[in-house]
């Protein structure tokens, strides 16, 4: 890869920094495809001299002359087609591999993003540089150069390199020392809780050449991606070791964009478009969402505590079971050890995995993700943490409208890192400003980063409480219904799913007459991502009874219907499925469904849905209109020869809970048939015992 490349390299790497995964040429590899293929690594090492080195810049020198010199051997070999010895063929593979790992390096040492990581580790960069120039020399030692006819001027060089390289010292650099020191240093007051001294890190961010919020936040995504990325490849005694590290250079970060970078610059139409879309990108599902607070996996039966908390039943069974009588999440006393199961969340989780090729018992094996548990990591970043809390709560009381907007971008970044960032930005109580700030601005992007702000906050566990003990509601309802953009608006519905995804929220917020119409409106009007917003939210919604009425009258069935004529997208016909399901199950919703012309919609759905779980969804639904409504849709449904092989198809391909709905909208159907001749009439269709609610 070409250095010129360096500023994508953190948007599509597959390995960790400092890693140097370089592979021996084959055994029968030809000695001229070795040579071509050293030339060719051989000059794009070279290429670097011009690059930035913000530290081991004279160590990356003089890798990079050494591999200038050899260049020139290699060159003269290809040029003159000189004849190769079959003996000179082990000692080349491994100077082709050692140039794979200079080269490896190298990339890393000029990676936007790797700066204080690098510096960090310096010692160790400094260490990887020796041996590397060591094992040049050594492939040099045993080359056997009198084989090769090259000219006397190329031979003595070669062999002065290999002098110099045995004799090489790749020195830890003093200002790449001392800077290493000052960052370990200012990690230890970390620790300790000591807030950092501004000009000791502003000397080091000038010393790294980081000049722009952007080029910090690079740092920031880089060490949230090597977490990721240490997480899912790394043993635990490696995880253990960098671990620590990580996090606490990665809560040294984003202090220094919060505090130092006072003015969130965006340095070209790339960025800015990133920035923009966000929030537009936003879905009301994250699939973190989806792993227990416990083992951190995906969870496969979630069950709700007293507390309100959601935990995966095996993981939360064991927790009890071992005498624990606290809640793990919140800490609170558990008044009792009743679990109920969460339906909601399941449907979203299968239908997540359903959508995505995903299957639970692998999920259940994959490793764990420290950017998303609720630890901070190590306590720098703990500590770090909360002043950047603290700073963004004063910011957003007594800060400028400017500084004002910032904090509450800057609380949208960080509540969407993780679930430690979320608690420690609630505890300190940004909640209450963020919501006097969504109807004291004028100006679109503060008002878009202040509702992204809470949305995020509302994922966590003491996210709504906080959000309806402030009176919250009323302001997101606000910019629910009338925000100063579509995209507040979409990220408001979303927010509103969070709010109702709690049981005794979802009755109050339901109730209150401007939500469900709001909802309906962006059903008709947001983007894709916004429909999928409202959507999801009027589905938390509808699992009261009560509300069903409110969405009914709303025109919700009428939306939603619309929807599923025109929209290509499977997740959100999936997400609008699913709402007529539970509204089919009472007569009222039944009869709405009808008088929209959908029965023929829906029942062509079930032949054409993409996704498993919306055939499942259409099958449900018809079966509720066969028992709410009669021989009305029964005869209409018995007239259509596809319906009874889809309904078979079912049997075999789907659920078990579809499979219960085919067979006995199978049965409704084969008795239709049976008695029409003697004369069916609407009452004789055979009630369902029990319509499970989704």
């Amino acid at each position: 890869m070409n250095h010129n490349n360096s500023n994508n390299l953190i948007h599509q790497r597959d390995r960790r920094v400092l890693s140097l995964p370089a592979v021996h040429p084959c055994e029968g590899i030809s000695p001229n495809t070795l040579i071509s293929s050293l030339v060719t690594l051989s000059q794009n090492i070279c290429n670097y001299q011009h690059s930035f080195f913000a530290t081991q810049r004279r160590n990356a020198r003089e890798a990079i002359r050494q591999v200038s010199i050899i260049l020139f051997f290699l060159l003269e070999i290809q040029e003159r087609s000189l004849p190769i010895p079959q003996s000179t063929v082990l000692s080349l593979s491994e100077l082709h591999f050692t140039f794979q790992k200079i080269h490896f390096l190298l990339q890393d040492c000029v990676l936007q993003g790797a700066r204080l990581l690098l510096l960090a580790k310096s010692n160790h960069v400094a260490s990887l540089f020796q041996s590397l120039v060591r094992a040049v020399a050594t492939s040099l030692d045993v080359l056997p150069l009198h084989e090769i006819e090259v000219s006397g001027e190329v031979r003595e060089l070669v062999e002065l390199l290999a002098k110099q390289a045995r004799k090489a010292k790749m020195e830890h650099e003093p200002k790449d020392e001392h800077m290493s020191k000052s960052v370990h240093s200012i990690l230890k007051q970390l620790e300790k809780g000591i807030e950092v001294d501004k000009n000791a890190l502003k000397e080091i961010i000038e010393y790294l050449e980081i000049k722009t919020w952007n080029e910090c936040n690079r740092e920031i995504n880089l060490l949230e991606e090597e977490i990721a990325l240490e997480c899912s490849n790394c043993n635990e005694r490696e995880h253990e070791r960098d671990a620590p590290l990580l996090s606490s250079l990665l809560g040294l970060m984003s202090y220094c964009r919060v505090v130092i970078f006072e003015t969130l610059e965006i340095s070209n139409n790339r960025e800015k478009s990133e920035t923009r879309m966000s929030t537009e990108m936003i879905t009301s599902v994250n699939p973190e969402d989806f792993r227990c607070p416990i083992s951190l996996e995906m969870m496969t039966d979630p069950v709700t505590v007293t507390t309100g908390q959601t935990y995966d039943r095996a993981s939360i069974k064991k927790w009890l079971k071992a005498g624990n009588t606290i809640c793990p999440k919140t800490g609170e006393n558990l008044s009792n050890t009743e679990l109920v199961p969460n339906t909601t969340l399941k449907r979203l989780i299968q239908q997540f995995c359903n959508d995505n090729g995903i299957s639970l018992s692998k999920s259940t094996n994959r490793n764990r993700d420290l950017a998303n548990t609720i630890l901070p990591g190590s306590a720098a970043n703990a500590h770090a943490m909360q002043f950047v809390s603290w700073f963004l709560t004063r910011m957003l009381a007594f800060g400028t409208d400017k500084q004002k907007s910032k904090a509450a971008y800057e609380i949208r970044l960080l509540a969407r890192s993780n679930l430690f960032n979320r608690a420690c930005l609630i505890q300190v109580g940004t909640i209450p400003p963020l919501l006097d700030l969504l109807l004291c601005t004028d100006e679109k992007s503060t008002q878009e980063n202040a509702i992204s702000a809470l949305m995020k906050l509302s994922k966590h566990a003491t996210g709504p409480q906080h959000i309806m003990d402030s009176n919250g509601l009323k302001p997101i309802l606000t910019v629910l219904k009338k925000g100063l953009s579509l995209e507040a608006r979409q990220v408001a519905a979303a927010t509103v799913f969070y709010l109702s995804s709690v049981r005794e929220y979802r009755k109050v917020v339901g109730e209150n007459p401007e939500v469900v119409p709001s909802l309906v409106e962006l059903v008709n009007e947001g983007t894709t991502c916004g429909k999928r917003n409202a959507v999801v939210a009027i589905y938390g919604l509808v699992l009261v009874p009560r509300n069903q009425k409110r969405a009914i009258e709303a025109g919700v069935v009428h939306a939603l219907v619309g929807v599923l004529g025109s929209s290509e997208k499977d997740e959100l016909v999936t997400e609008c499925l699913a709402v007529l399901a539970v509204l089919a199950e009472n007569v009222e919703g039944a009869n709405a469904i009808l008088r929209t012309s959908a029965l023929s919609l829906i029942t062509g759905m079930l032949q054409t849905a993409s996704l498993r779980v919306g055939k499942e969804h259409c099958a449900s639904i018809l079966l509720s209109l066969c028992v709410n409504i009669g021989a009305e849709v029964v005869a209409v449904l018995a007239k259509d020869p596809s319906v009874m092989p889809l309904l078979y198809s079912l049997l075999t391909e789907g659920t078990s809970h579809a499979a219960k709905k085919a067979r006995f909208l199978i049965k409704v159907l084969q008795d239709f048939s049976e008695t029409r001749a003697s004369g069916f009439k609407g009452s004789s269709v055979p009630q369902e015992p029990s319509l499970p609610v989704w």
